[in-house]
């Protein structure tokens, strides 16, 4: 692939500034020139994106002692959306796995959205971070801030890394896009497998007919390139209990794959999963499942592990959490009745997603 059309397709990168060279410009360093254009900001900044290939000209990232040239078309990108509005901070309590000078591991409670944005501006977890750094300051004396390098969903538990300087920030989200950050999920899925581990390998886009769920392309006509790897961790009979890796990081990658081959994530409302779709008829099953879904009342899916590179020390991390309680109680009632319970075969609910 060539690298403009790469940088086109490089995920979560969002453009901050655009300028169009003049005419008659000097040819003069990139970061110098940029420095008089940007508000608020420091060569030191500037560099740090171009070394991060954040710094794209004409189509092409460039380093920082590139010469500018009348007509050169100068885009800055960033792995985080321009902020519309302020962030208020709030005492919303954190569970902290992990801080160093540079990046904070967070375990995320499932209901916590990540980001403020339309229909939730607060009580997220960057206004309980911009709370926990009011009045820290990095080693350079400036104010630290949250700086999101990935998300998870609203209603996923688990680890979620953020940077505490630009630079990291940059460094990581790099990392995401060259597939050097491993993740891996645990997801409590309708229905059996037939095989112990298989990958998904399907384009993800937005659902062209409900732009606020996400849908697979088989056929590559539309949408990324996205690939889940999966393996079998218990199995319960109806429903199994599997880890998910990430080669890519889409919208509701896992959830949207796995209801692609016939194993929505459970209690998944968006993608089908909040109705029984395999089991008994028996009302005492029915009873099972509404206890269950009022247990762990969202999707079962969990981002239990995470590895990756420090970006500033080159230190090799890993870090893993255990299951939430909310799930942990489901995965224990299923255990005990997959082991006490015999299946009816003439019975069974086998639900067909189409």
């Amino acid at each position: 692939m060539e690298e403009n059309s790469l940088f086109e397709e490089k995920e979560d990168l969002y453009e901050h500034f655009n300028f169009k060279v003049d005419k008659g410009t000097d040819l003069v360093r990139i970061d110098k020139y940029l420095l008089n254009l940007i508000p608020n900001t420091s060569r030191n900044k500037i560099q740090q994106a171009a070394k991060a290939e954040c710094v794209i000209v004409n189509g092409k990232p460039v380093k920082q002692n590139y010469r500018v040239k009348p007509f050169d078309v100068i885009s800055i990108l960033m792995p985080y959306p321009p902020r519309e509005i302020e962030i208020i901070p709030e005492n919303i309590p954190l569970d902290i796995v992990y801080e160093d000078d540079d990046i904070i591991i967070i375990n995320k409670n499932a209901g916590l959205v990540v980001h403020p944005g339309y229909g939730n501006y607060t009580g997220t977890l960057v206004n309980a971070l911009t709370y926990y750094f009011l009045n820290k300051i990095d080693n350079q004396g400036n104010p630290i801030n949250p700086l999101l390098v990935h998300r998870i969903d609203k209603d996923t538990s688990g680890l979620l890394m953020v940077a505490k300087s630009e630079y990291a920030q940059i460094k990581l989200a790099n990392d995401f896009y060259h597939h050097t950050i491993h993740r891996k999920y645990y997801a409590l899925v309708w229905g059996d497998f037939k095989e112990d581990e298989g990958t998904v390998t399907a384009h993800i886009g937005r659902n062209p007919k409900d732009r606020l769920v996400m849908t697979v392309f088989p056929d590559g006509e539309s949408g990324k390139h996205a690939v889940t790897h999966y393996k079998v961790v218990e199995r319960f009979g109806y429903v199994t209990l599997i880890e998910c890796q990430l080669e890519t990081g889409r919208t509701h990658q896992i959830r949207v794959h796995l209801k692609s081959i016939r194993h929505p994530l459970f209690n998944d409302a968006t993608y089908g999963g909040d109705r029984i779709l395999k089991g008994t008829t028996f009302t005492k099953y029915r009873q099972f499942i509404q206890n269950c879904f009022k247990l762990l009342p969202r999707q079962a899916l969990h981002a239990k592990s995470l590895g990756f590179t420090h970006p500033i020390t080159g230190k090799q991390l890993f870090f893993d959490s255990p299951l939430p309680k909310d799930m942990q109680a489901v995965i224990d009632k299923w255990r005990n009745y997959s082991q006490h319970k015999k299946y009816e075969e003439e019975d069974v609910i086998d639900v067909d997603l189409k």
